[in-house]
């Protein structure tokens, strides 16, 4: 479904991805997992089309070199940023009908599946998105990423900051868009949630890709994660 081929990426003239080789099948839960400034991040801006690129980016078989960010969102690519990016000023709701695929005639996801899967949004839906808490927060743009009905969906920390029973929603949240066939890039520095809800993990460590296999092998490989993860 999504294939990197010898990517490169840069910001101006920093070198930061140096060849990543990189797939994520139908269906599937791969976690990208790294210490910050192993090029995870970039890994993720440079699908979108945020950062400059050399190499491949295949999705679906087709390329999407030189496409902007919203034309790869609307092949099928939902981005959800660390950085959460709400509009504060809007409510829960508006929030949500900003991320909705106008043209989708049978949706995936509806308002009312967002607010089954995160309740504390349909008690906030007519709050400002300003005044939610972290969690709430990234409930809320986890959800309106959804409501652009992607196939793919990359997520960059989605458990920053949070609280460990949020945490453990966010996790739950993961393994029902699994359940629905979609496919999650997970980027996450929780090397246990990583490992719980993947199928294959990645490792990258200065802009390569060091270590690739099930959870269960990286678990085995002590010498991987004392150097590439453990602090």
């Amino acid at each position: 479904m999504l294939k990197l081929d010898k990517l490169h990426a840069f910001y101006g003239k920093s070198h930061v991805l140096h060849g990543v080789d990189l797939q994520v099948a139908p269906g599937e839960i791969v976690a990208l997992l790294g210490r910050n400034g192993s090029g995870r991040s970039t890994t993720a801006k440079a699908i979108m089309g945020l950062v400059d690129t050399q190499g491949g980016i295949a999705w679906q078989g087709r390329s999407l070199a030189g496409l902007k960010p919203y034309e790869i969102a609307q092949r099928g690519i939902g981005y959800v940023p660390e950085n959460r990016d709400i509009f504060p000023k809007l409510t829960v709701h508006q929030n949500l009908q900003l991320g909705q695929k106008s043209r989708a005639k049978s949706p995936r996801w509806t308002f009312d599946d967002m607010y089954a899967l995160f309740p504390r949004l349909r008690e906030r839906q007519h709050t400002e998105a300003g005044v939610l808490s972290g969690g709430e927060q990234q409930m809320l743009t986890l959800c309106r990423t959804l409501m652009g009905d992607p196939e793919l969906i990359i997520i960059d920390e989605p458990t920053e900051g949070l609280a460990p029973k949020i945490v453990e929603q966010v996790a739950e949240y993961l393994l029902a868009l699994k359940a629905r066939g979609l496919s999650v890039l997970l980027i996450e520095q929780k090397l246990t949630i990583a490992l719980e809800i993947s199928q294959r993990c990645v490792v990258m460590g200065h802009g390569r890709v060091v270590f690739e296999g099930t959870p269960a092998a990286l678990k085995a490989d002590a010498g991987v994660r004392k150097e590439w993860l453990e602090v």
